[in-house]
């Protein structure tokens, strides 16, 4: 009953943004807001295992300010709603922790060129977490991580394409740490013709995206702990819809490859956000 109500609600809760306004939903990706510009996010993250009846849900809440055309700010708060204790404790999204801490997040455009078709251009994000609980679902003392990441790609009226990559370093605390995480991302998006519509009609848009992470051993003294870390890639599709100030998304990624250290594996993740673009004068 719990995976059919995941399901149907991913399906009934069609498309939408990730600080961005018009990216995919998991992947990284290169947009900002314009200068001036507030977006506020609401999302659901989550993920089934194989073999428990364990699975993992978020809802997360993200306020972003654009402070020129190409520098953005954001800070995220959580709300836990399940946590798992036997799945890696990777990165779904990646302009959202889906662990329980504050993140404040910075992304920088430093290169855009357009030509006559689209435009070229690359971001990077750097970002400071902090713990909101002292020990991490796995038992482990939390401690305050650091996260950059970098994407580049192209855009055009018709077809999206980005690739990106990041890294999660979590520190220590009395000789306890959980696994830093390597992730990566590739992202193709398309506009259909007959859905190029301009504001304020309603703008839909459709992305594959591909999602590669490795989540390193905890260490406790030194020593690696078993069962914890694991590598994955994750393939599947979102939609996005845009309608005057609001954006909604969501959309499932599937397993292609696992490799979990004895760990249950995940049967799939489900991502839903919904956006509320806004100035404030």
């Amino acid at each position: 009953m719990r995976t059919l109500t995941v399901l149907l609600a991913v399906v009934l809760l069609p498309a939408s943004v990730l600080a961005s306004g018009h990216g995919p939903l998991f992947g990284g990706a290169t947009p900002t807001l314009g200068k001036g510009g507030w977006q506020f996010d609401q999302a659901w993250m989550g993920r089934l295992s194989e073999g428990t009846d364990t699975d993992e849900q978020m809802l997360r809440s993200m306020i972003s300010f654009g402070i020129t055309e190409d520098l953005q700010i954001s800070a995220s708060l959580p709300i836990t709603l399940e946590s798992s204790v036997f799945m890696p404790l990777g990165r779904m999204m990646a302009l959202m922790s889906n662990d329980t801490e504050f993140e404040s997040i910075a992304s920088w455009r430093f290169h855009r060129r357009a030509t006559a078709t689209g435009r070229f251009e690359s971001t990077v994000i750097g970002g400071v977490m902090l713990p909101l609980k002292k020990y991490a679902p796995d038992g482990m003392l939390t401690a305050p991580s650091l996260n950059v990441s970098a994407a580049s790609g192209y855009a055009s009226r018709a077809h999206y394409f980005w690739a990106s990559g990041g890294y999660l370093h979590r520190m220590s605390d009395e000789g306890q740490r959980r696994g830093d995480v390597t992730y990566y991302s590739v992202v193709y998006g398309y506009r259909p013709k007959k859905l190029r519509l301009e504001y304020p009609k309603p703008d839909l848009r459709f992305f594959v995206e591909a999602v590669g992470e490795h989540t390193g051993m905890a260490r406790h003294f030194g020593f690696d702990l078993l069962y914890t870390g694991g590598t994955a890639v994750y393939v599947g599709p979102t939609a996005l819809l845009l309608y005057k100030a609001y954006a909604v998304q969501g959309g499932m990624m599937f397993p292609v490859y696992q490799r979990s250290n004895g760990q249950p594996e995940e049967r799939f993740r489900f991502g839903v956000n919904v956006s509320y673009f806004f100035w404030l004068k």
